[in-house]
């Protein structure tokens, strides 16, 4: 092979790995500090402290978690959030620390089963919060996120435990169509404190069901979350006068609140 040929292919190459390095800087993702830590420590692992100069620290934007020290004990850095992967001790610095009232946990239970678990950030705390703003958060770290995310709105705690308030609908009843002789179900999930009871009707009829009807039935239990109760509204053999529009009322000291759903009613020659 000729000089100049080599000279062509050298250059070529040289030029083919200067665009793969700014392919990689380029796809280094935008956006809060916390989602970039785990590209940065990546392109600079290896590196060890030097000289603590915080003038030279970048500021942290973005950190729903608070922020803390990084692995050098210098630089403020964001904190990572509840569910996020950790460094379970001091001698690792890779995924980082948790934030504000937060803890690196790992699940002992995945250890017992034989699975290989990757110790996450954990509440410390699993008691509801009043927000001055009104709304419930479920504990210390979903507040912190919130106030962390507008710190000009001022967001203080009201009180411990939810806030008082009417019920709400999490999860409504769905309109449902089906044939004679086959089952039915409406569903309803509701959040209230204190805690809401529920009710089923069906407009046009003064009567709470199920009433006196053998083919229909009314269940309920406590949750799936703190301070919800759930209801289920089941029909049994539809007939043609089952149709019509279902109501599902919550009420507690506070107010109250319904929600509609429809069933239709079809024979099997429509």
């Amino acid at each position: 092979m000729s000089q100049p040929a080599t000279l062509a292919s050298l250059h070529a190459t040289f030029l083919m790995l200067f665009l793969c390095w700014d392919a990689l800087v380029l796809a280094v993702p935008l956006g809060p500090d916390y989602l970039q830590r785990g590209w940065q420590r990546l392109l600079e692992e290896g590196e060890s402290c030097v000289e603590c100069r915080l003038e030279e620290c970048p500021t942290p934007r973005g950190c729903l978690a608070g922020v803390v020290l990084d692995a050098c004990d210098c630089c403020w850095e964001c904190a990572n959030l509840e569910g996020q992967i950790c460094d379970l001790d001091h001698t690792n610095h890779f995924y980082g620390k948790c934030g504000d009232h937060l803890e690196c946990h790992l699940d002992s239970e995945d250890l017992q089963h034989g699975e290989v678990p990757e110790p996450q950030c954990t509440c410390l705390s699993s008691q509801a919060l009043c927000g001055s703003d009104g709304k419930t958060y479920a504990q210390i770290c979903k507040f912190q996120e919130v106030f962390n995310s507008n710190p000009e709105a001022n967001l203080t705690v009201a009180h411990e435990g939810p806030c008082e308030s009417e019920p709400r609908i999490v999860s409504p009843p769905y309109d449902i169509w089906n044939i004679t002789g086959q089952d039915v179900i409406f569903g309803c999930e509701v959040f209230a404190f204190p805690m809401a009871s529920i009710e089923w009707r069906k407009a046009g009829l003064d009567m709470l069901l199920p009433g006196d009807d053998p083919h229909i039935s009314v269940q309920f239990r406590g949750g799936p979350q703190k301070y919800e109760v759930s209801s289920w509204l089941q029909i049994q053999a539809v007939r043609l006068t089952d149709e019509g529009t279902y109501h599902c009322y919550a009420r507690n000291s506070v107010g109250q609140v319904a929600a509609p759903a429809s069933l239709m009613v079809l024979t099997p020659g429509k």
